[in-house]
This record gives C-alpha cells, structure tokens and sequence, in this order.
C-alpha cells in the first residue's frame, strides 16, 4: 500500500502524463523534490499497471490524452506535418478527418476550395470547418467519448459505413512496419470503419510515434497511401516505411 505521500506523487505524475503525454525523469524529479532514483521506481510500478510506458529519459502516458493536451504538444512539427499534407487535400469531392490535433491542425489550412464535403469525428475540427467558404463540413454522430475528445461507438460506425471518401486524412496513436495503432478500442474500431469506406487513406504522425505500439490495431499499414512526418522524406527513421508506404512526405 503506497503511503500519502507517494500517493500525491502519483497522483501528480498521473495529471502531468496525462495533460501533455509525456514527462522526463529529471523535471519529474525536480518538480516534486525527490531523487530520479524515486520517479523511476514509480515509472516502474506504472508500467507493470499498464499507466505508463517507461522510455529514455522518462515516461510517456499508455492511455488516450485530452484533446488540449494533445494540442499544446509539438505544435510547431504538427503545423509542419499539415503544411505537407495540404497539396493532398482536394478543392471538391468528399474526404474524412480523423480527431487528431494533427488533422485539426490540416483543417485550419484548408482554404480556396470549390465545394469540398469534410466528414469528422471531432468537434474541434468540425467547428473549425464549419463557417469556412467552399466546405461543407459534417459530423458523423456517435457517443462522445471523453478521453479522446472524439464521436465514437455503433452510431457514429454505421454512419461511416453509408458514405464513400476519396481519402481519409487520420494521424495515429502509434505506427510500426505492419499497422497505426490507437489508445483506445473505440477510436481504433472507428479509423477502421473511415478506412473501409476510402479509397485512399493518408497518415501524419510525429517522429516519435514511429516504431511504437498503443492499445488497439487500427489500420494496416499496407493500406497508407502517403505517411507524413515533420522529418524529410529520406530520414534514416522513415526507412523502415518506405516499402510500405508508396509516398512518404
């Protein structure tokens, strides 16, 4: 049984993982006026529980973060990724946006198109597609679910199975070599029910994402049609993709 006051320690690095995702070992440390010998000892017992995924230097948050959290973090790389996915996004037709701060961010730079239909998951996204000239932006339905600031369950799947996109614009909890994982069964179950539905599916994820795993499998790999990165595209880190993916950006 942990005593208080490495129950308020918990309870304190369980706020900040969850609030930005990720935390080093040495603000950690430093912030709470303990030794790094005490935080990777509690970064230990929060992997073996399945809260967190211990990584060099310190700890990332295993479960789904709040869309604010998500926005704050690599603002700059996120606003890089949807700069090179742009060119991808047509002036008419019908695509899909995932949830994703990363897509939120896409949708921002959408501008000067003709008669464009956006269907979303997210509310951010779709508010900010809303009122935008030449969009028609749509909400799929669906139950809110909290933890990812996104629609999810039946209704907002058998939606998704009526409808026909050129391409699915999503990021991912994590990618490898075989598929683009998710936080959570639900979000996962939805990006497979959008990649159903599209021809084309195109993928923006930080660098750090790459060469991980989350909960849930979402949509395999060999189905991406271009992956984005704030990298370039001959980076040693997207070497291991360039097989897969026919482009990468």
């Amino acid at each position: 049984m942990k005593s208080l006051a490495a129950e308020e320690r918990w309870n304190w690095l369980l706020a900040r993982l969850k609030e930005s995702k990720a935390i080093s070992l040495t603000d950690a440390a430093q912030s709470l006026g303990v030794s790094e010998m005490t935080v990777r000892r509690d970064f230990t017992a929060m992997e073996e529980r399945g809260i967190a995924r211990r990584v060099r230097g310190g700890a990332v948050y295993s479960g789904p973060v709040s869309f604010h959290g998500r926005e704050r973090s690599h603002a700059e790389e996120k606003s890089l990724i949807a700069a090179k996915l742009l060119p991808l996004v047509p002036a008419s037709g019908v695509i899909a946006m995932d949830s994703s701060t990363t897509m939120n961010r896409l949708a921002q730079e959408i501008v000067g198109t003709d008669d464009l239909t956006v269907v979303t998951n997210g509310l951010s996204t779709f508010q900010v597609l809303q009122d935008r000239p030449g969009v028609t932006a749509i909400l799929t339905g669906g139950a809110a679910d909290r933890r990812s600031d996104s629609l999810v369950g039946p209704v907002a799947t058998a939606f998704l199975e009526s409808m026909r996109f050129t391409s699915f614009f999503a990021s991912a909890a994590a990618v490898d070599d075989r598929a683009c994982y998710e936080d959570t069964l639900e979000e996962a179950e939805l990006k497979r029910a959008f990649a159903r539905s599209s021809a084309h599916i195109v993928i923006g994820v930080h660098a750090e994402k790459l060469d991980g795993t989350a909960t849930a499998a979402s949509v395999p790999l060999a189905r991406v049609a271009a992956l984005a990165t704030e990298l370039d595209a001959g980076s040693p880190e997207l070497a291991p993709y360039a097989l897969a993916v026919p482009t990468l950006l």
